[in-house]
């Protein structure tokens, strides 16, 4: 298993465990960067940038200092479900 397929892994778990009844989908684009698509009943009735905030919760660790796991979320798709 490579370090990247397993940091996917700990950001989909990371973000189900934080988000109730999610299904969240992370795709490495390579360099610690990824592309998320996450969907939720949370979500509802919040604004687009509550529903981030939600999601960057969940992963803010991974992404703190110079050499975190993740350096950015290059595309964030939040669907309610």
């Amino acid at each position: 298993m490579t370090a990247s397929s397993d940091i996917t892994k700990e950001i989909k778990q990371r973000i189900e465990s934080a988000i109730q009844d999610s299904q969240v989908e992370v795709i490495s684009g390579g360099e610690r960067h990824f592309a998320l698509k996450v969907i939720s009943k949370s979500f509802e009735n919040l604004s687009p940038v509550k529903q981030q905030q939600m999601v960057y919760a969940a992963i803010k660790d991974l992404m703190a200092g110079n050499d975190a796991p993740i350096h950015a979320i290059d595309k964030m798709d939040i669907r309610i479900s």
